[in-house]
């Protein structure tokens, strides 16, 4: 499930250490070698493995000691064996995977996640970006001189992430087809990963992967790891609607299983699944849940999603205090939509659904920094945010799906 990052309130720096290179404290996404000074959340690794969190306070007179420091405290408070059983052996074949990348008027953060694909250790990949209602040509012409036969780049007029996907997927030639978003810092090691994780069992139909804080300089920024965050935990996991779940909210509550920022699947089962449903979608009024509902399609198709916490991207939170108000509405806005999507394509899972409904409320109203709990105004406030937008998020899917139909009319010839 999210696992929420305990925090203070005070900025924090975001860092990585591989204990096999003790002597070296990088930024995210193995970024530059740093001397930090403060409190510092860092990433610890062994042998390029993701192990776990572990947070410090940093002394710039002796940045030794305090390498010195995380590597004890990793040791005291990370499981010794965690990351062994992660590291993929040389596969027998290397499956073609597409790399779609969405993007809308971002030509200052594109090229950061293109050039991370392009540079990962994982060879067998194209790469296909989508420009989703561009402004400009601004894209297009950086495409074309930066990346010259290197990338695929491709047009969607129509607004909304899941036609933008969509779009790529119709092209993709590989036997995997995995999405990621243009704002990432991507791990080398990211796209090997994620074709592990189908390595290990041939029902799966969708992996995702490990999503963490590229930076916790705001309020903002820290308050939503508090509250939900991206990250999944450490620990390799799969499901399934033949096994058994702990989660009284599952199926439904697939945002566990993951995240569309990063997820890949066998790109023959999608297709077979019609997609995303572009009706639930960022960029449209049910403000995403197109993910959600690809996760929860999967497992009714009789196939597992697995989660590998070393598919490893760092995401750049929103910075201010109302981006973050109106992305967590978006987050209920947007789950409201999913389960109006998934009822009104199976509605024999509406009982199911409906009986679930007061437990998903009082998560709702829980969710946050657990030593702050509820007492903690910021979180309560989000959380009340969050299930206005999931009451609302069934109206807003039926306005997109008209604006969907509208938009498939003008677009026929």
């Amino acid at each position: 499930m999210t696992t929420p990052i305990a925090l203070p309130p005070a900025p924090v720096e975001v860092a990585e250490l591989d204990l096999e290179r003790p002597d070296e404290l990088h930024r995210p996404g193995r970024g530059e070698v740093f001397t930090p000074n403060g409190r510092v959340l860092a990433l610890i690794r062994r042998g390029g493995q993701p192990l776990g969190l572990v947070t410090a306070e940093a002394a710039s007179d002796d940045p030794a000691a305090f390498r010195r420091a995380l590597a004890a405290a990793a040791a005291r408070g990370l499981d010794p064996r965690a990351g062994t059983a992660l590291r993929p052996e040389a596969p027998p074949y290397a499956p073609l995977v597409s790399i779609v990348v969405c993007t809308h008027d971002r030509v200052d953060l594109l090229p950061r996640s293109l050039d991370a694909l392009l540079a990962g250790t994982y060879r067998h990949v194209e790469v296909i970006v989508v420009d989703n209602a561009p402004s400009d040509r601004a894209t297009e012409l950086l495409v074309a001189l930066r990346y010259p036969g290197r990338v695929r780049y491709l047009r969607e007029p129509v607004p909304g992430l899941a036609r933008a996907r969509n779009r790529g997927l119709a092209v993709a030639r590989g036997e995997i087809c995995a999405f990621a978003d243009d704002d990432l810092l991507i791990d080398e090691g990211w796209v090997a990963a994620l074709v592990d994780g189908f390595r290990s069992d041939p029902q799966v139909g969708c992996v995702t992967g490990l999503v963490l804080p590229a930076e916790l300089d705001t309020r903002a920024q820290i308050a939503l790891e508090r509250y939900c965050g991206y990250a999944k935990g450490f620990t390799v996991r799969s499901w399934s609607l033949g096994e058994p779940s702990d989660d009284p909210l599952f199926p439904f509550a697939t945002g566990r299983l993951g995240t569309g920022a990063n997820m890949a699947f066998r790109t023959g089962l999608l297709r077979s699944l019609g997609g995303f449903d572009p009706a639930t979608s960022t960029g449209t009024p049910a403000r995403g849940g197109e993910d959600l509902l690809s996760f929860l399609q999967v497992l009714t198709s009789g196939h597992k999603v697995v989660y590998r916490p070393d598919a490893l991207v760092w995401h750049p939170h929103r910075r201010s205090m109302e981006a973050l108000t109106t992305q967590v509405f978006g987050f209920g806005v947007g789950f409201g939509a999913y389960l109006a999507a998934a009822t009104r394509r199976q509605p024999r899972l509406l009982a199911a659904l409906l009986a679930r409904v007061p437990r998903g409320i009082r998560q709702t109203l829980r969710r946050g920094d657990p030593a702050a709990g509820r007492r903690d105004p910021l979180m309560v406030h989000l959380g009340r945010l969050e299930l206005l937008g999931l009451l609302y998020g069934p109206v807003c899917y039926l306005r997109s799906v008209r604006l969907q139909r509208r938009a498939d009319t003008t677009a026929r010839p």
